[in-house]
């Protein structure tokens, strides 16, 4: 490979990689504002579940991904950009530590079928209410899942118990399901090609 064609491919390392560090560091800064706890499980309300979402939106499964096992092992290394001022360890420790770990799941599902939806038709577009139903799915249902099967896990709560208390969250992360899904179509509409569509993906495959 020539020197003139290898520079194209390290531009595009490079602007991977800065995008994985800003949505690392958009996630860290949504904890900024710290937590609401409310009810009895302990579980806090959190703006970080909506960089979460952003990053798979936005990125994509790979690149989203990436972003947030960046945000998780500075989490975990120590750094206290948790929500709360808290770091990895704590949260992996707590009672809650199901939400925590429900980020890695969750930007991998919204990542996955946005690709997906994005390969659908004849040019990439993304889709407001397909995006909300797919941030709702990973965003919402999947970190309840883990966090549910933490709080069984961690505590004497039982399953009904543990899937209520989620309750209280339902209304805020609605609302976060759409913000994400709005700021992302017309992210995708300034700057088409941020995720590379399912399809194109198996035909160059």
């Amino acid at each position: 490979m020539t020197e003139s064609a290898s520079t194209p491919a390290r531009s595009s390392a490079i602007a991977d990689l800065a995008q994985v560090a800003v949505f690392a560091a958009l996630i860290a800064a949504l904890g900024l504002p710290g937590t609401i706890n409310i009810g009895t499980s302990g579980v806090p309300i959190t703006f970080q579940t909506l960089g979460v979402m952003l990053a798979g939106a936005i990125l994509g499964p790979r690149k989203g991904t990436l972003a947030v096992v960046l945000f998780m092992v500075l989490a975990i290394a120590g750094l206290p950009i948790l929500s709360g001022g808290r770091n990895g360890l704590t949260a992996l420790s707590s009672p809650t530590a199901g939400y925590f770990v429900g980020f890695l799941p969750a930007v991998i599902v919204i990542g996955v079928l946005t690709a997906l939806m994005l390969g659908v038709g004849p040019r990439p577009r993304y889709h407001v209410l397909w995006g909300i139903a797919i941030n709702a799915v990973g965003g919402m249902a999947v970190i309840y899942l883990c966090g549910v099967i933490g709080l069984v896990i961690r505590t004497d709560l039982t399953v009904w118990a543990a899937i209520t208390s989620n309750g209280p969250f339902i209304i805020g992360d609605v609302i976060k399901v759409v913000v994400a899904a709005l700021v992302a179509a017309q992210v995708h509409r300034g700057r088409p090609g941020l995720i590379e569509p399912w399809r194109l993906q198996r035909a160059r495959g």
